[in-house]
């Protein structure tokens, strides 16, 4: 779920300065978040840097603000030029998969392949490892990205791709608190390399999503909120059945379940 490929292994005096920082928020965090949670093209960052990974979290909904803005653009741009609703809500979930590099999705086939396709914890963690896909993993696919897609049109079509920006932001506002709340079930990877954020950081991720959604879209944004935020707590409560707490593969899973739910809501609210 993580991508850690653009970090710089050269020392530097930023890195003397910085490596021990221990700010709870940092302008850093920002672009450290876009590398992370996104695929697009950024300058490599010092190494010294990844180790505010968990402190970073906060700013986890930015990362959902640039992704969710390059698909509204998209989506808002092809219904300008006279597409209909459902080719640009494709387009823009396609702009949505492609700043991601499709990692979310990725960890929510894995979810769906290794949740329901295994019998102990320990095989449905082999499971999820595995490179893979199977055919719970198509399945959740494929059903979660048709909901998306037909969410997104819905909106796109009613003039709405307000609905769609704080879909992506306060879904990853919601990964933190399964960080934080759910301990790592493998004892390695890079949910584990990331560690668990501090509390400070959960809470105001949360509330910057939070307001951010109230702000696009006033107080209907309490229902779709409420959506999302069932959708992550049930996966939390499967998750730590089945294998025992989190992964990487768990909080794409949930960013995808979450965005869709609030898409729904929104979609519904219409």
């Amino acid at each position: 779920m993580f991508n850690r490929s653009r970090q710089s292994n050269n020392p530097s005096k930023g890195a003397q300065v910085h490596k021990n920082d221990t700010r709870t928020f940092s302008p850093w965090d920002v672009p450290l978040v876009l590398v992370l949670l996104t695929r697009l093209p950024l300058p490599v960052l010092p190494k010294w840097l990844f180790e505010r990974q968990s402190k970073a979290a906060w700013a986890y909904p930015a990362a959902g603000l640039v992704v969710g803005g390059l698909g509204c653009i998209v989506g808002w741009s092809a219904m300008a030029v006279g597409l209909s609703g459902t080719v640009s809500a494709v387009l823009a979930v396609a702009v949505l998969i492609a700043a991601t590099g499709a990692m979310h999705e990725d960890g929510l086939a894995d979810t769906a392949d290794g949740l329901w396709g295994g019998y102990t914890p320990e095989r449905r963690l082999e499971i999820m490892k595995d490179s893979h896909i199977g055919t719970y993993g198509v399945l959740a696919l494929l059903v979660i990205q048709l909901l998306r897609i037909s969410a997104v049109a819905s909106l796109l079509a009613a003039g709405s791709p307000a609905g769609i920006l704080a879909a992506t932001v306060f879904s990853r506002a919601l990964m933190p608190p399964l960080m934080a709340g759910l301990p790592n079930a493998r004892g390695s990877g890079l949910s584990h390399s990331v560690g668990a954020p501090p509390p400070l950081s959960v809470a105001a991720g949360f509330g910057l999503a939070f307001v951010f959604s109230l702000a696009l879209l006033g107080w209907t944004a309490l229902l779709p909120v409420a959506c999302a935020v069932t959708a992550t707590v049930g996966l939390a409560i499967i998750a730590k059945a089945k294998i025992g707490g989190q992964t990487g593969d768990i909080l794409g899973a949930s960013q995808q379940l979450s965005e869709v739910a609030f898409l729904l809501a929104v979609a519904a609210l219409l």
